[in-house]
């Protein structure tokens, strides 16, 4: 069964993460610029007139569709490689994927991510 990873990471740890699954052969994802929050609940920040609060932080959404064998280790993976042991470092979420279907070969399910 296909699985879907979305994680949320720390921009700054974008290349470590992308390497980190390219080493080990994950190497199709879509990469999304977002803004959010969670626990961290923001940051203060001071200017002139003050202190102010930024609510949404600025994260990187990774999307990965993964044969469900590779999951956990492509799981196991971005936690390592994002982990900095601070608030803030995201959020892996996993969903079923009913099919893919490669536009150009027109392959479906698992044979879409076959490493031939």
């Amino acid at each position: 069964m296909l699985k879907k990873i979305e994680a949320i990471i720390r921009p700054e740890k974008l290349d470590a993460v992308k390497d980190a699954l390219e080493a080990s052969g994950i190497l199709g994802m879509t990469v999304t610029n977002v803004n959010g929050r969670g626990r961290q609940k923001g940051i203060a920040l001071q200017w002139r007139a003050g202190e102010y609060r930024v609510d949404f932080l600025p994260k990187i959404k990774l999307e990965l569709v993964v044969a469900g064998e590779e999951c956990q280790a492509a799981i196991n993976t971005i936690c390592t490689a994002a982990k900095t042991g601070r608030e803030g470092d995201g959020m892996i979420f996993v969903l079923p994927v009913e099919n893919a279907i490669r536009v150009r070969t027109s392959d479906c399910g698992e044979e879409c991510f076959s490493r031939q």
